[in-house]
């Protein structure tokens, strides 16, 4: 089939965290094809990437033949190439990732298969699902086995205490066996992040993620003997398999977290975990539990562990995709139905 249209807009979002998600938080791409199917995308960069996606590459996707996963690489080395001067990482490959995921959704689409089959079948029917927010008590209460929670460093000694308080809890609250995780969401340097790791190594948590600025591999690399059982994850913020590559020269992280509508797609998320196999490292991708990660996950070597967020928990939020599953009894399963399995919400455009 042919490629006869691209378009990318930003949606109307009504409950986006006030940060740079007001104007650079998700975009939708679509793309129209020759025979009448539509495939949908879901990208990041905002109104950025809208104007990436439609002044820039649009002009190398309209009448471009798509119809195998082999066809989507080669467009994605494409755009890759013709966004490198201003590219490789952020805005672009965010684009990119738009791109990308709308392509296989309209090839699933155009075959009548979920992605997780056009990607050669579901190793897994379903995944473990951990609750990513700070309302710990709500996602116990819905049955969750696994549940990462933030802390931010601000720059007291309190923030020791506060880090053992809420770990304390949370253990206590979920139990001795459940999965517990902190994201420091880049707030920890390396001296807090040695003592956090004495302070909190009773509570038995399985990682600390993002507590170094991620551009700094040599000083994660250093942290990963300091921190004992615990690993250090990340990942999020980084971008294609090139970028991973780096990540594993230098020794940095010791989970993999790509977004995959971000880092590049599914493409993008194909390269990262074979490099990843080879070197035995785990990829849970962040927002995993979401379609766009979840049919790469099932389909694939990825960790059996899928982030559902507070986003897609909390009641007053905004539902752009219907037909998103979500966990039960502590397991997610992507849809059989053909591309992603999820229907835009044309209300919000």
């Amino acid at each position: 089939m042919k490629i006869t249209d691209v378009k990318a807009v930003f949606p109307n979002y009504k409950h986006v965290v006030p940060s740079w998600r007001t104007n650079f938080w998700q975009i939708v791409v679509r793309v129209e094809s020759d025979n009448g199917v539509v495939g949908f995308g879901y990208g990041g960069g905002g109104i950025a990437s809208v104007e990436i996606v439609n002044r820039h590459f649009k002009e190398y996707l309209v009448g471009r033949e798509v119809n195998s996963v082999e066809d989507i690489a080669a467009v994605w080395d494409t755009l890759y190439a013709a966004s490198m001067p201003y590219g490789r990482k952020g805005l672009a490959i965010m684009a990119l990732s738009g791109v990308d995921l709308a392509l296989f959704d309209l090839l699933g689409k155009a075959e009548s298969k979920p992605v997780y089959e056009v990607l050669g079948g579901a190793k897994r029917t379903k995944l473990f699902s951990y609750a990513t927010g700070a309302d710990s008590e709500l996602y116990h209460k819905l049955g969750y086995k696994a549940h990462k929670f933030p802390h931010r460093w601000s720059g007291s000694e309190a923030d020791y205490g506060s880090a053992v308080a809420t770990a304390a809890k949370t253990r206590e609250m979920f139990g001795p066996d459940a999965m517990l995780m902190i994201d420091t969401y880049m707030s920890w340097d390396k001296p807090v992040t040695v003592e956090m790791a004495k302070r909190l190594a009773e509570f038995n948590l399985y990682w600390y993620e993002d507590v170094l600025n991620p551009d700094d591999l040599e000083g994660q690399a250093e942290l990963r003997p300091l921190l004992g059982s615990t690993i250090l994850a990340g990942g999020e913020h980084e971008f294609t398999h090139h970028g991973f590559a780096d990540i594993a020269k230098a020794g940095a992280l010791g989970l993999w977290q790509p977004d995959i509508t971000w880092c590049g797609g599914i493409t993008a998320g194909l390269r990262i975990v074979e490099l990843a196999n080879k070197l035995d490292i785990p990829v849970s991708p962040h927002r995993g539990g979401e379609v766009w990660g979840l049919h790469l996950m099932v389909a694939t070597d990825c960790a059996d562990l899928a982030e559902f967020h507070s986003d897609h928990i909390k009641e007053e939020r905004d539902i752009l995709w219907l037909g998103e599953p979500a966990p039960e009894n502590g397991y997610i399963s992507p849809s059989g139905g053909p591309g992603f399995g999820v229907t835009l919400n044309e209300a919000m455009l």
